[in-house]
Order: structure tokens, then sequence, then C-alpha cells
């Protein structure tokens, strides 16, 4: 019985084992070869990591989309790069660094300090993104300060609504241009403005956005004296140089810088605030200066702090 068994086991074996070289075969020239082609004949994609913070309003829609699609551009046209664009918070970046990640290109807006020692040189000049040592930070697009209102006298005595969003310095620029008011959250101020109960509104080009989205005819007053509202742009990765600053030159080429409209911001170069603060600025140093704004002889007192345009 067991010797049956055994010459039925051979058998079987002797009817399966042409059908498994087969499979083996098939399995060898599917993948073995397909594998060797994709080492050699196809070139690895370089990601680039891109990280976008937020750390004030922008006019509408979202600053990390208008990078994709400006990125796209480029992978358009090499297929060997792929960039990897993040939203990240102002904390979560911080907690990032501290944690040891860094990201090879980094957009941001003012109070991000902590990647300052990790940005590398830029081929560009832009007083708030400059140390003693060099361009570190550059910006690719902007907004504005206005005052608004409802008629077209801005001669007129009244209260004024000063729009509070984000880490901007608002208090700055009201101090700069001579105005002082009540500091209410963003949202809050403009419906309160609108509601009759201030007879002006300073604010920026997301107020600006709204009264459009809304259809309210409202006159503005633009407040050039000062501007923060700056989304800079760093590279930090040396070995991946060349697709940073191809990313960093397509956001500020001119094909690029026209479409800003669809986000509700402005390219730098249209217009020019008299003076702005480091691109760096710490947390500390932006309650130093908000201090300062709101105390007495706060022009005198923001002087140290300040960076002409």
């Amino acid at each position: 019985m067991k010797f049956y068994k055994i010459k039925r086991l051979f058998s079987g074996l002797k009817i399966a084992l042409p059908f498994m070289l087969i499979l083996v075969i098939i399995l060898t020239v599917s993948f073995y070869p397909r594998s060797q082609k994709e080492g050699k004949g196809e070139e690895v994609k370089r990601v680039i990591r891109v990280w976008n913070v937020d750390t004030f309003e922008g006019g509408k829609g979202s600053r990390t989309n208008f990078i994709k699609r400006a990125a796209s551009k480029i992978e358009k046209k090499n297929k060997g790069v792929y960039y990897l664009i993040s939203s990240y918070t102002e904390e979560g970046a911080t907690r990032a660094f501290a944690a040891g990640e860094c990201p090879d290109v980094l957009s941001f807006g003012i109070g991000v300090s902590a990647y300052l020692e990790s940005s590398l040189p830029l081929p560009y000049s832009f007083a708030g993104g400059e140390t003693e040592s060099g361009c570190y930070a550059y910006p690719w697009c902007r907004g504005e300060y206005y005052l608004f209102s409802l008629t077209d006298d801005f001669e007129e005595s009244g209260s004024t609504a000063i729009s509070v969003g984000g880490r901007n310095l608002v208090e700055v620029a009201a101090a700069l241009n001579n105005l002082s008011g009540e500091r209410i959250d963003s949202l809050s101020a403009y419906v309160a403005f609108l509601n009759g109960q201030y007879r002006y509104l300073l604010g920026t080009q997301r107020d600006k956005c709204r009264f459009v989205s809304r259809g309210v005819e409202v006159y503005e007053k633009s407040l050039n004296e000062f501007c923060d509202l700056y989304q800079y742009i760093s590279v930090l990765s040396a070995e991946k140089r060349e697709d940073c600053l191809a990313l960093v030159e397509t956001l500020l080429s001119e094909e690029v810088q026209k479409e800003l409209d669809t986000i509700g911001m402005f390219p730098v170069k249209d217009g020019a605030a008299l003076r702005t603060v480091s691109a760096f600025t710490d947390g500390d140093s932006l309650s130093a200066m908000r201090n300062a704004a709101t105390g007495n002889e706060a022009i005198k007192n923001l002087d140290k702090f300040l960076k002409n345009v």
C-alpha cells in the first residue's frame, strides 16, 4: 500500500513538473527584465518637498494649491522631477523643525523664524528677507493694508475697526498711518463695519475679496507706510538646489505672477510699502512690536524693528 502511494506521488509530480517550469519561466520573463529596465532605462524621479505655512489671511482660495499649479508647469517640462507640496500650520512647522524635519523649499509668512539657520542664500534682494550675510527669503506674493469706508469721504471723523487675523502686525500699520481704533477679529470687524457700527475699517486684501464676493460697493484707501503681508519662499536643500530654484523662478515668472489675482494676492513688484519687518521675526519680537505700536511714541519705539523697503 505504501509503495503504491509513493508511486502515485511521483507520477503526479512527473505530470505537474512541466507546468511548474513553464510558470517559473513566465514569472522570470515578466518581472526580472522589467525591473532591470526600470532601473536602467527610466530616470528616477527627484522628489522636492515643499511646505507652505500661512501665518496671515490671504485673499481667497489656497496659496498651497497655487504653488501646486505653478509646480505642475515644471513637472510637465521636466519628467524627472516631482514637487510634493504640503500645508503646515506655524505650530506644525515649528514642531517638525524641533524633531529634525526640514523641507527642501519653505513658503511662509512672518513668525516662522526657526528655519533661518537652514536657509540658503538666494540670488535676489528684498529687505524683509535679508540678513547681514545675504538674502535668505524672497516674497512670491503680497497682500496690502487698506482703510475702507462706505462713502468717498475719508476726512470725516468716526470710529475705526482694526481687523485682526493671523500673525500680521496690523497694529504697526495703524500706528505708522496715524490711525487708532478697536482691535476686533477679522470676520467680526468686517460684519460690524458693514452694519454701520464703525465709520472705517482698517483691513487687508481679505476684506477686499469679501466685499467683491458680496457685491458691496466700498471705497478704499491703500496704506503704504508699512506692509508685512508677504508670503516668502526659502531654499533649504543644497543637494536639490537647482530644482528648488526652478520652483522659485517659476513662482516669480511673469506668467505666474499674472495669475495671483486668482487667489486675491498681488505681485511684489507692482507695489511696495515704505517699511517692513524681517521675514524671520520670532514670536517674542512680534509681541514686542505690538506693544510698541500701541504705546506712547509708537513710531519712535518701532524704528529699531523696521526695515526700509
